[in-house]
């Protein structure tokens, strides 16, 4: 049976519409999306439950704020409620006693350190990073992830040498993106540059591009997958804009199938490295059916995944399996080792 047929079979696709012309192009190139296996990320800094796919009760990876809840940029895309949910650690002392406490109480595997930005997009980690040295020092297994936010060469050295593994950042290619929704004065070759620094690293690097970035359209995404696409990253996350965050009135929600058109050129212009669909993406049919699309564009892991992914991965004959970390990041464990620790 075709994918078209198939996806209609299950039932959390009951009322879904699908672009016939875009699921067909996707099955052209299914003799290599099959072969890939797909992780379903659930990291443990939200609760999460679908009907198919179990979070964790533990708090193995949680993610840490800096600044707590605040920002200077004031995007008008997230207004700052991104960092809602994190975890303050607002000064060094307070992130050294908070990542101990999670190791002693609830076995913390590693965290994500964030925060707010600059005016000019930069976030002043320097003070943290003694900690984060001590905390590697002490636990060798512990494994860091960062948003590096925009920086030069020098300062991702600092970070390299304070033993983060992960750097991960917002890759935007418009220019009008930048000055209008981010506020910002900066241009777009500083983002790319900011990805050739930490590139420059022994880190692993996973850049970010926000789909629908520009109030809800398709904008720039297209250049961001180019510059991704010129430098030697680990792997790269796709978010989809979440109007729900954005400032009233200002966004509409893109297309689900201009995500979907995304996740395929994304697919095929970066064939050899890791395409994740992160956390941050609109919720209801809309969020099922770009699941369905990540599935079938054969992108190698989705964060919190919808209702109908995993059967989709199954009626498709994707292999899959689950990880109770940031998708950026990987522990380094068996996937049964993985989900018996949360059973636990």
């Amino acid at each position: 049976m075709r994918w078209a047929g198939l996806l209609h079979e299950i039932e959390a696709f009951e009322d879904a519409e699908f672009d016939g012309e875009l699921v067909e192009e996707l099955e052209q190139h299914a003799a290599t999306t099959l072969l890939r296996p797909i992780r379903f990320s659930t990291p443990t800094f939200k609760s999460y439950n679908s009907e198919d796919v179990k979070g964790c009760s533990k708090n193995s990876f949680p993610a840490f704020s800096v600044t707590g809840g605040a920002c200077a940029l004031d995007c008008d895309h997230c207004q700052a409620k991104i960092l809602e949910p994190m975890i303050p650690a607002t000064t060094p002392e307070m992130l050294d006693r908070k990542v101990r406490d999670l190791i002693l109480l609830q076995d913390l595997r590693g965290f994500l350190l964030s925060g707010g930005s600059n005016r000019r997009n930069e976030i002043k980690y320097e003070k943290y990073y003694p900690v984060i040295e001590r905390l590697k020092h002490d636990y060798p297994y512990l494994k860091v992830a960062i948003h590096s936010a925009l920086l030069d060469e020098r300062r991702a050295k600092l970070m390299e040498s304070a033993g983060v593994d992960t750097a991960m950042m917002d890759v935007i290619g418009s220019a009008d993106t930048i000055s209008e929704v981010y506020h910002l004065d900066r241009p777009v070759a500083d983002f790319e540059s900011t990805l050739a620094a930490l590139c420059s690293t022994s880190m692993k690097i996973v850049p970010h591009i926000v789909i629908g970035l520009h109030y809800g359209r398709i904008l720039g995404e297209q250049t961001a997958l180019e510059i991704c696409a010129r430098h030697d990253i680990e792997s790269l996350v796709l978010v989809v804009l979440m109007p729900f965050f954005g400032k009233e009135g200002k966004f509409i929600t893109p297309s689900s199938h201009d995500v979907g058109r995304i996740f395929s050129a994304a697919r095929q212009r970066l064939p050899h490295k890791q395409v994740l669909l992160g956390c941050a993406r609109p919720a209801g049919m809309h969020r099922r059916v770009v699941d369905a699309y990540a599935v079938m564009a054969g992108l190698d892991g989705i964060a919190f995944p919808a209702d109908g992914a995993l059967q989709a991965c199954q009626a498709l004959g994707r292999t899959y399996f689950q990880e109770h970390a940031c998708c950026s990041i990987k522990i380094g464990e068996t996937a049964n080792t993985r989900l018996a620790a949360c059973a636990g």
